[in-house]
């Protein structure tokens, strides 16, 4: 007894309830306990620990026994320490036998997850397992959806199951959801993270709880949620891990059958397409000579895409033939440059909608670069099959885009002209105007093109004399002008100087538009006025330099004959008097000599050229203005 209370052991009344049984071989009237060890009617889960004599008979009787422990001497401690061993030998092997009972339960799930096709009968009999095997009053799987849960299973009631439940009353579920791991709550009643359904959970009689998390793809979808009640206070780590095992199977089982459903789902609609598809490919074989001899290729595609039917046409395109093709997936075929507008065109088709004239450009089963214009429609109304019509346009595309690049070219040729080219149509409405032009007239492309006519760019008459002047062979050839010299209106209403050239343009004989050709003649106008200025001056300048070197020769030569003349009729008027005839006439010849001289030295003073009027519209030199210095 003291060596059981050192161990911290209790002593029992009968085998049955014992985990350790001591027998004594040693004392007297030991037989009987030792034949009831041997008939079995002992505790055959308990340990025997047997105290013997430490002789060698003693032992060889303890061979029917087997027991866990000998001990030869009943010291009280060293009972105590043999006693605390066989404790802790009987906890580990009960131990391995729970986990090998949760080992055998959780295989027992595993089978059943891969064999049932039920999932909702295997559910709730996973969850009243469960209940059993931890003795626990209610196991339940919920599954979440936005703020609520739905019971898909629950131990205690096998029809309840789809019920919607408020995730506001599971405060455990909701921790579960936010952490993505286990919630353990023990002492329920009273445990902080129930708070607001601490009342409700002490009515039902709950003392523990336990919520697994269900992941899927890495999201919490769902949760096992386990509530123990009576004598079960809690649950120990080893039920913990093993309820944790069960949620991550029955989330993989909920995910896989999921998968299969949806696969079984997809496979039973891909097999009634593709029925339903070879059906409208069957009835339109009364059509078939008509596909085999239209130009144009002709494809039934299934709703994936996989040729059901090609005609001869559309074989010879693809460079292949319709055995080879048929079954085969359209991208196999035509190894398109952009796989997704084909595929766009039959999902429409699909959806029961037409697309027609799509350019996709695709390569043959030969290397030959094409590009296709696809039309893609839904054969019948069904959806479930595709009638494809192509036409090779690799020809007509690479022209078009030909003519693109070279009216694109000839657009900027056009716009970099310094001249103004502007043409119309034969109403007179304009319809090219280019950047030249708008230099010219101040009006933008916009406000013109569509809006105005060439009448109102030409001084009033000038549009209709210019269109007689074309039609006429007289003025460079019928339907062309020479260049001319024309004045154009801008947009202040400004007469604007050009040179021309203009021309009709003709489709098949008849006139279509009328073009003209402007080069802007104002600066070439006023550099002419500044040269025909500077000749002007130049001219005046020269008549200047002669008559200013003609005045300083005639001054010098009349100077000498001048000065004779004064001379000697200064010396005559000396020798005579006043009152002799001769006086006055030599007084008068005195006087003219000295306004000679006088008119003799301003031609020797003449610096330009300045005229007056003389006798009506002549003109003669103005000597007092050619001879002055003042301007």
């Amino acid at each position: 007894m003291r060596a059981t209370e050192r161990a911290g052991l209790r002593v029992v009344e009968g085998p049955a309830e014992a985990v350790i049984i001591l027998v004594d071989l040693t004392a007297a009237g030991s037989g009987p306990a030792l034949a009831l060890l041997l008939s079995g009617n002992g505790a055959a889960h308990a340990l025997l620990l047997a105290l013997v004599d430490p002789g060698e008979d003693a032992f060889a009787s303890l061979e029917p026994l087997r027991p866990a422990d000998v001990i030869t001497s009943a010291v009280p401690h060293e009972l105590a320490y043999r006693l605390q061993r066989l404790a802790e030998r009987y906890r580990e092997r009960e131990e391995q036998a729970q986990l090998q009972k949760d080992l055998s339960l959780l295989l027992e799930f595993t089978a059943d997850y891969a064999e049932s096709l039920d999932v909702g009968v295997l559910l709730h009999d996973v969850t009243r397992r469960l209940a059993l095997r931890l003795d626990i009053s209610r196991a339940s799987l919920v599954m979440l959806d936005r703020d609520e849960g739905v019971i898909v299973a629950s131990s205690d009631d096998p029809a309840l199951k789809n019920r919607r439940i408020e995730l506001a009353r599971y405060p455990e579920i909701r921790e579960v959801v936010r952490t993505g791991r286990p919630v353990m709550v023990e002492n329920a009643p009273n445990h902080p993270l129930l708070e607001g359904v601490q009342r409700a959970v002490a009515a039902q009689g709950i003392h523990a709880i336990a919520a697994l998390p269900l992941p899927i793809r890495g999201e919490v979808r769902g949760v096992l949620l386990v509530r123990a009640a009576g004598q079960r206070r809690t649950f120990s780590a080893r039920e913990i891990d093993f309820l944790t095992t069960v949620a991550h199977a029955t989330a993989i089982a909920l995910r896989n059958a999921t998968v299969l459903q949806n696969m079984r789902g997809q496979t039973e609609r891909e097999k009634s397409a593709r029925i339903a598809a070879e059906e409208q490919a069957a009835a339109l074989r009364t059509y078939h000579l008509f596909f085999a001899n239209v130009s144009e290729g002709v494809a039934i595609l299934d709703d994936k895409a996989c040729v059901l039917s090609l005609n001869p046409a559309g074989a010879m395109l693809l460079d292949t033939s319709p055995n080879e093709a048929r079954g085969r997936h359209l991208h196999q075929l035509t190894h398109p440059v952009d796989d997704g507008v084909l595929m766009e065109m039959v999902s429409c088709a699909g959806r029961g909608e037409t697309r027609a004239g799509v350019d996709v450009g695709v390569c043959t089963q030969a290397g030959r670069q094409l590009t296709l214009s696809l039309s893609a429609a839904p054969l019948r109304d069904s959806g479930a099959a595709t009638i494809l019509s192509f036409r090779d346009v690799t020809h007509a595309r690479r022209l078009a885009d030909e003519l693109r690049h070279t009216k694109d070219f000839l657009e900027r040729l056009i716009d970099s002209s310094v001249d103004a080219i502007i043409a119309a149509d034969m109403q007179g409405r304009i319809i090219l105007f280019n950047k030249g032009a708008e230099a010219i007239l101040d009006y933008t492309a916009q406000e013109v093109l569509g809006a105005m006519t060439i009448r109102q760019l030409y001084p009033a008459g000038v549009a209709e004399r210019i269109m007689a002047q074309l039609r006429s062979p007289d003025f460079g050839g019928r339907g062309r002008l020479s260049m001319c010299r024309q004045d154009v209106v801008n947009r202040a209403r400004e007469l604007v100087p050009v040179n021309m050239t203009a021309s009709i343009l003709y489709e098949g004989g008849r006139e279509v538009a009328s073009v003209g050709i402007f080069t802007d003649l104002r600066d070439r106008m006023q550099l002419e006025r500044k040269l025909s200025d500077v000749e002007t001056r130049l001219e005046e300048s020269e008549k200047s330099a002669v008559i200013v070197a003609l005045a300083g020769t005639a001054a010098h030569e009349l100077n000498q004959p001048l000065t004779s003349v004064m001379g000697y009729a200064e010396l005559l008027k000396r020798k005579l008097k006043p009152e002799d005839f001769a006086y006055k006439p030599v007084d008068i010849i005195y006087r003219e000599a000295e306004r000679m001289a006088e008119i003799v030295r301003k031609i020797g003073k003449i610096t330009r050229y300045e005229t007056k009027t003389y006798m009506g519209t002549q003109r003669i030199l103005d000597l007092d203005k050619a001879s002055s210095h003042e301007e």
